[in-house]
């Protein structure tokens, strides 16, 4: 057992005072109990601490490479991705363990306990498999026995470059499996994932209703087995089209009808969705994948918070082409799109609960759920992935309650962020990560290799 007391915590049932909370030898949180005095470990703020439920780890290398217009004089996320596929022609394995355990430190210093990596970069460059098909699986999983992120992984069946069945181009090539090869890797990574502590997961992802043949969809399905099912859906308006016209349905009607989601399914963007797309995709149970750091930086489009919510759904937050990681800057920016499209303010609060606390619990439910994780809450029972605030930080002097939530997320930042751990293990301590020094050292001898790749 160890022992971890704070001032103040936000537990499942409300804010409450001198809790001491013990974690078990297996990560997850054996006892609470409140207005006790101080010992063990001493923290002032304590809340759950989310997962990051949808990651690229590779293209955290390309971050402030892309914000130049090339020739197209409408730059896009088509444009975008053209340069995607150009740069990760040139990652090792290597490249990848380096990068992948920098991305996974600098969600832990942001509040994160979790990473749920949708993998998808599979091969060496111009398509051959890897000795060890599931070789880059186990770089993504060395990185996570680096940095002791709780990690859900995901491997991303790929095949086409749209919905016409056309061959992967250059660079693309590096994802591509047909069903039965991608089967074999899946069950590799199983292999890697072992290594891991047992809090770590693995699912299944189909990239997108464009990459994979609708007859594979219900086999990931079976493949998944009832744990975490993700998909990228409905997030370009280029990308509903081409399914309308391909599958002569939009792809979230298409989803509703063929895949029958339900919790176990994280639909990643959906952006683009109409009135009617949103009520019934959140009746569904499925969860709501969110990137809104990425979604602006792309220009996809604006999520339906409001309408999502009033129907019921769940959602959880990802930094995807981790551009930038920080959990308090997703949540602002999903708040301030609703607001600036709206023209309102405070919409997403509720009658009992704050803004900032309506969408932190959410996102901590949500992206338990997404990660397939027994997390999200402080409670017995539950892994103990949990996130200190510095009760001393200027921006929440005086602050008490739900305001605690409001002021880390609209006025300060995830500078707040002294203390993570990811079922009971404590890997930042003053809010630096315990390898941090080793972690950078090893990215940029990455970086210093990889140069202005673009």
């Amino acid at each position: 057992m160890s022992t971890i007391w704070a001032r103040m915590a936000l537990l499942e049932n409300g804010w409450k005072q001198g809790v001491c909370l013990e974690i078990g030898e297996d990560g997850s949180i054996a006892s609470i109990t409140v207005d006790q005095p101080p010992q063990g470990l001493q923290a002032s703020i304590l809340l759950p601490a989310p997962a990051n439920v949808h990651s690229h780890a590779f293209q955290r290398a390309m971050a402030g490479l892309t914000e130049r217009r090339g020739p197209d004089p409408r730059d896009t996320f088509w444009t975008w991705r053209q340069l995607m596929f150009r740069f990760l022609d040139r990652l090792t394995p290597d490249h990848v363990e380096a990068i992948a355990a920098f991305v996974q430190m600098e969600m832990l210093e942001a509040g994160y306990a979790t990473n749920v990596e949708f993998h998808y970069l599979h091969h060496q460059p111009g398509g051959a498999p890897y000795d060890d098909l599931a070789e880059m699986s186990g770089r993504i999983t060395a990185a996570s026995a680096q940095t002791g992120i709780g990690l859900t992984l995901l491997p991303v069946h790929y095949q086409y470059g749209g919905c016409d069945r056309r061959a992967l181009g250059p660079g693309q090539i590096r994802f591509g499996n047909d069903f039965e090869r991608f089967a074999r890797l899946h069950e590799g990574a199983a292999r890697h994932l072992s290594h891991l502590p047992a809090d770590s997961n693995l699912g299944v992802a189909p990239h997108s209703l464009r990459a994979v043949q609708p007859e594979d969809l219900k086999a990931a399905r079976r493949l998944a087995g009832g744990r975490p099912f993700h998909m990228h859906l409905a997030e370009q308006i280029a990308e509903v089209d081409e399914v309308l016209a391909a599958w002569g349905k939009r792809p979230v009607e298409w989803a509703l009808e063929a895949i029958e989601p339900d919790s176990a399914c994280c639909f990643i963007h959906c952006t683009q969705m109409q009135p009617h797309e949103t009520e019934a995709l959140a009746r569904s149970g499925a969860v709501a994948g969110l990137c809104p750091i990425t979604e602006s930086n792309l220009g996809d489009g604006i999520f339906d918070g409001l309408r999502w919510f009033d129907a019921g759904g769940a959602i959880a937050v990802g930094s995807d082409s981790n551009i930038r990681i920080s959990l308090s800057e997703e949540l602002r920016t999903l708040d301030y799109s609703q607001r600036l499209r709206d023209r309102s303010r405070a919409a997403l609060a509720s009658p009992d609960r704050s803004t900032g606390r309506r969408l932190f619990e959410a996102v901590c439910e949500g992206g338990a759920r997404a990660a397939g994780r027994n997390s999200g809450a402080i409670a017995v029972g539950r892994l103990a992935d949990l996130v200190a605030l510095d009760g001393g930080a200027v921006d929440l002097a005086g602050r008490a309650g739900d305001t605690i939530l409001d002021c880390f997320i609209f006025a300060g930042d995830d500078r707040m962020v002294t203390d993570v751990w990811s079922a009971g293990r404590h890997m930042v301590h003053g809010g630096r990560h315990i390898a941090r020094e080793a972690i950078i050292a090893r990215y940029l001898g990455a970086m210093a290799e990889l140069g202005e790749a673009l």
